[in-house]
């Protein structure tokens, strides 16, 4: 059966390599990203693949409500749903980074998640049949020095998910939470304002997790048995690991 997959943050990294790893099986496309010349070139590069896009700014609620509205009959309603569109600003410790950047987080990785979700969740449930991937972050279950909101965002989108499964028991709709470790985007280069020397110096000595990876990792998830959920896959490169609990030896208490 060919299915209808919509991806967000479709334009770059993981949800442009999940574009082309599902249309190569034959799946018909909706991809929604800011970028629109990105996203026609890699609709373009697609070719011979059924491409619904989708160009605005997630977080703009009243425009992504009126585009799932008018999305062509021909492509029917999502099968599966990539919840992909995500980013880290700063790593700025709390007392000092900006609230702007904090904010843009929470819009970004939690409210238009939740809002896109709501959205495409209940024709899943009439139809009694979908899957939804989020994409998390091993930042959402251990922490890092500047990690802070970033890190308190896809700790909500992994009890999101968790939530999700436990409202959908008795429906046929799969929920799964992907939790990536170090993996080369343009995710440092984002988190860095486009510094593209500090964001080379996050990989540098590494062989991280690749967008190919991740895509390849995120087709068998959506792939299983019908009476298979992959509830939750944290993913790291074989060069990352968890470190010692961090313990400060110059506290004064006097």
């Amino acid at each position: 059966m060919t299915r209808t997959v919509f991806i967000t943050g479709a334009s770059s990294g993981f949800g442009a390599a999940c574009a082309r790893k599902f249309a190569a099986h034959g799946d018909r496309l909706i991809l929604l990203a800011r970028r629109q010349q990105r996203l026609q070139t890699l609709a373009d590069e697609l070719d011979g693949c059924d491409t619904h896009l989708i160009s605005l700014d997630i977080t703009d609620q009243q425009a992504l409500q009126s585009a799932i509205e008018n999305i062509p009959e021909a492509f029917g309603k999502p099968d599966v749903l990539i919840n992909n569109a995500g980013l880290a600003l700063g790593l700025s410790g709390a007392d000092q980074a900006e609230m702007s950047h904090w904010q843009q987080m929470i819009d970004t990785n939690i409210s238009a998640l939740v809002h896109l979700t709501r959205l495409v969740l209940p024709a899943m449930v009439r139809r009694d049949r979908g899957h939804i991937v989020n994409i998390g972050s091993t930042a959402g279950n251990w922490p890092y020095p500047g990690g802070n909101v970033y890190g308190a965002t896809k700790a909500f989108v992994k009890q999101f998910s968790r939530g999700l499964r436990a409202d959908l028991l008795g429906k046929r709709i799969k929920v799964t939470n992907i939790e990536p470790g170090l993996a080369e985007t343009e995710f440092s280069l984002v988190r860095f304002n486009h510094d593209a020397a500090r964001a080379a110096e996050v990989y540098d000595g590494t062989k991280p997790i690749s967008a190919d990876d991740l895509a390849d990792i995120i087709h068998w998830v959506c792939n299983t048995p019908a009476h298979i959920n992959i509830n939750a896959m944290e993913i790291m490169p074989l060069c990352q690991s968890w470190g010692p609990f961090r313990i400060d030896r110059q506290m004064s208490f006097d």
